[in-house]
C-alpha cells in the first residue's frame, strides 16, 4: 500500500473548498485505505482527501486506536471513511483542547469546539449514516470537515496564539518552498 504524501501549511489545495463526490469508484476505496495508511504512519487521528492532494470530500479517522495507541492494550486500527460528510447540528457547549494537524507539523494550538454534533456521511459502500459523536470523536470530525472547506485549526486560534506561531509558520512556509524547488 502506498504512503501517501501530506501537503503542508500553505499549500493552496488546503485552502480550497473539496468537491462532493458524485459516484463512489474503487478508486475511492483504495484512497481511504491509502489514507488510512498514511494517517498511521504519521501517528495521526484523521486526514481529509485534500491533505493528500485530492480535492474531494472524503475524510477518515480512527480516535479509539489514537486513545490507545501508547498503552500495552493497543487497539487495532480500525478506520472510518466518511464520503461527503456534513455538520447537522452541533451541541452549545465547548471545550478547548490542544489540536495539532498532519499538514502543519510540530504546530499545536487551543482550539475551542462544541462537544456535541450530530453529522451525517456515505460509506464506501454509498449507505447514508447519520450519527452524533460527543469528545474527541466529535472534535475530529469538526477538524477533518473544516479541511475540506479549506479551514485550518490555526484559523480558529485567538489572536495572540495565532502571533506566538507566527515564527513556526513561516519556518513551514518555507520548507513548503523548498520542497516545491527540489521537486522541480
Amino acid at each position: 500500500m502506498n504512503k501517501l504524501d501530506i501537503k503542508i501549511y500553505d499549500d493552496p489545495l488546503l485552502r480550497e473548498k473539496a468537491r462532493p463526490i458524485e459516484a463512489i469508484t474503487a478508486g475511492h476505496q483504495q484512497l481511504a485505505a491509502e489514507m488510512a495508511e498514511t494517517m498511521y504512519q504519521d501517528r495521526g487521528i484523521g486526514l481529509a482527501a485534500n491533505q493528500v492532494g485530492v480535492p474531494e470530500r472524503m475524510i477518515v479517522i480512527d480516535v479509539e486506536w489514537s486513545e490507545k495507541r501508547n498503552g500495552k492494550n493497543a487497539h487495532p486500527p480500525n478506520p472510518i471513511a466518511m464520503l461527503n460528510p456534513e455538520i447537522l447540528e452541533e451541541g452549545t457547549e465547548d471545550d478547548v483542547l490542544n489540536e495539532g494537524c498532519l499538514s502543519l507539523p510540530e504546530i499545536e494550538g487551543d482550539v475551542w469546539r462544541p462537544i456535541h454534533i450530530r453529522f451525517r456521511y456515505q460509506d464506501l459502500a454509498g449507505v447514508a449514516i447519520e450519527r452524533e459523536a460527543d469528545g474527541l470523536l466529535a472534535r475530529c470530525v469538526l477538524h477533518e470537515v473544516d479541511h475540506l472547506n479549506g479551514v485550518l485549526f490555526i484559523d480558529r486560534l485567538a489572536a495572540p496564539e495565532r502571533e506566538r506561531l507566527a515564527g513556526k509558520l513561516a519556518k513551514l512556509r518555507k520548507l513548503r518552498q523548498e520542497r516545491l524547488v527540489q521537486a522541480s
